[in-house]
C-alpha cells in the first residue's frame, strides 16, 4: 500500500491513536501492509489478551481496548498493518477493510528498550 493512501486512512480514523501513527509516518516511519486478512474475531481475542498484559506489565499504548472493541464488534475479515515509528520506540497496528479501503481500529504500543547486559551474560 502506498504512504499516501494510508495517510488519508489515518486521517479518516478521527481518534487519538490514528493521529500519532499519521503523524509518525510524517517523520518518517516505516509501514507495510500485509496481502491476505484475518478474522476479526480472533484478532479481538488476541489483542484482548495483549491488553490484559500491557496493563499488567504497565506496558505504555495507546488505542488497545477501542481497538479490541472495534475488532469484536467488527463481524468480517480484516487486512493488517504495521507502522514503526523512525526511532522504533512505537509500532503501531493497523486493522483494515478486507480492501484495505477503510481504517476498522488502530492500537499502538511502546517499545521497551533492552538494558545493557548484566554481568556474566551474553
Amino acid at each position: 500500500m502506498e504512504r499516501e493512501q494510508l495517510e488519508r486512512l489515518l486521517t479518516g480514523g478521527g481518534d487519538e491513536t490514528s493521529a500519532a501513527a499519521l503523524s509518525a509516518l510524517y517523520g518518517g516511519a516505516s509501514h507495510v501492509v500485509w496481502d491476505g486478512t484475518t478474522s476479526a474475531e480472533s484478532l479481538a481475542t488476541i489483542y484482548g489478551r495483549r491488553l490484559r498484559l500491557t496493563l499488567r506489565r504497565g506496558t505504555e499504548t495507546t488505542g488497545l481496548a477501542r481497538a479490541v472493541q472495534r475488532l469484536d464488534q467488527y463481524g468480517r475479515p480484516v487486512r493488517l498493518g504495521q507502522i514503526r515509528t523512525a526511532d522504533g520506540s512505537w509500532v503501531f497496528m493497523l486493522f483494515l477493510d478486507e480492501d484495505g479501503n477503510t481504517l476498522v481500529a488502530c492500537t499502538g504500543v511502546r517499545q521497551t528498550q533492552p538494558g545493557p547486559p548484566r554481568p556474566g551474560t551474553c
